[in-house]
């Protein structure tokens, strides 16, 4: 109706403050106040207590449910989510993620009201558990009335299972990096006695991060006077740490958890490394680039989008540790390249990037979905 808001409902089964959490925090926020209504829910489980999302949401966006979940199949999950739709007048559901995506789809039907569904990316897990969960999710995402995928490989990933225009759109990634030019503003010295090497983001399988603790180890007994700070928390962080323990250069391995101080911490690395084996785009990477730090990683979809080889980072073939090392060395140790190559970087997410690009896509896809 004229004159009247336009709700829309983020679901996400989040046990973390990761990129999605992060993406969903900066969609909501650029949406236009005058048109748009934005609330947030969230699956209440074990390993969700006190989620950070909540509490930023909240505070920058609007109304927060958490939805009791009592283990992580309880699909009674369904008409809870369904009545609150109804309660709050939802118009749109916009869902993240394999269960959410499950659960999500199943309530707006239930409800009657449109629902959008945004892949941020797939996991290539061994657990069979998880790669039927997965499978599920993807053939939910048939029964979406959109899904917008984060990026053109992950448009290509969702095809085999039978999605595709005009049900499938893509909207081109977006990140909030108002934090990181405020973080720039801010005096800061980096420790010339030291080079820091930093990673931000899960500690899970396609993240690959035993790669990256082989390197470090590596290029450490090579040159000593490097530091490597590891953000984040996830089902093998207790794995990764076990096995840096063994490596000779463990004393300078640093595992830092989930840490409110994270835009400071990485304005203090001199290289932001990556050695994934699969992602959507990564937000922790826009924000390093934004960040003006320099990057070298694996030449894989999703990182290609953001990161071209020799222009605004340097890129390995997926495996090829000495290759990356090498790179890791020529960020670390050739300030005049390092520099050149993040400076183009930050240019092209500042460029191409913004969220309110992204917001405004998707608030015309919300009122046409919903007209």
């Amino acid at each position: 109706m004229p004159g009247q808001k336009l709700k829309v409902l983020q679901f996400i089964c989040s046990t973390g403050f990761y990129g999605a959490e992060r993406w969903v925090l900066a969609l909501s926020k650029h949406l236009d106040k005058e048109q748009f209504e934005s609330e947030l829910a969230v699956t209440l489980e074990d390993n969700s207590q006190d989620l950070e999302l909540v509490k930023h949401f909240k505070k920058l966006c609007g109304t927060a449910h958490e939805v009791p979940m009592s283990n992580p199949f309880d699909l009674s999950v369904v008409t809870k989510l369904a009545e609150l739709i109804k309660a709050r007048n939802i118009d749109v559901i916009h869902t993240h993620g394999y269960k959410s995506d499950i659960l999500g789809i199943l309530a707006a039907r239930k409800a009657g009201i449109k629902v959008v569904v945004t892949p941020h990316g797939f996991e290539n897990a061994d657990d069979f558990k998880l790669r039927t969960f997965i499978w599920l999710g993807c053939q939910a995402m048939r029964f979406a009335d959109k899904v917008v995928p984060l990026s053109p490989q992950l448009c290509e990933d969702v095809k085999p299972y039978g999605i595709k225009a005009p049900k499938l759109e893509y909207i081109q990634n977006g990140v909030d990096l108002s934090e990181v030019d405020e973080q720039r503003q801010k005096p800061f010295e980096k420790d010339k006695n030291i080079k820091h090497i930093g990673f931000v983001g899960q500690m899970i399988s396609r993240k690959n991060i035993f790669d990256l603790l082989d390197i470090f180890d590596a290029l450490q007994q090579k040159h000593g006077n490097l530091k490597l700070s590891l953000l984040g928390d996830g089902e093998q962080r207790q794995e990764l740490e076990q096995y840096a323990s063994k490596l000779a250069s463990n004393q300078d391995i640093h595992f830092l958890g989930f840490r409110d101080d994270r835009l400071e911490l990485l304005q203090s690395f001199d290289l932001f490394a990556m050695t994934s084996t699969l992602e959507g785009i990564p937000r922790c990477l826009m924000e390093a680039t934004a960040m003006g730090i320099p990057v070298a990683a694996y030449d894989i979809a999703g990182i290609d989008q953001l990161i071209s080889h020799g222009d605004t980072g340097l890129l390995a073939k997926l495996g090829d540790k000495q290759t990356l090392q090498s790179y890791w060395e020529t960020m670390l140790f050739d300030q005049n390249e390092a520099s050149r190559l993040a400076d183009a970087a930050r240019a092209y997410v500042n460029q191409h990037y913004s969220a309110q690009r992204m917001a405004n896509e998707y608030a015309e896809l919300f009122e046409r979905l919903v007209d």
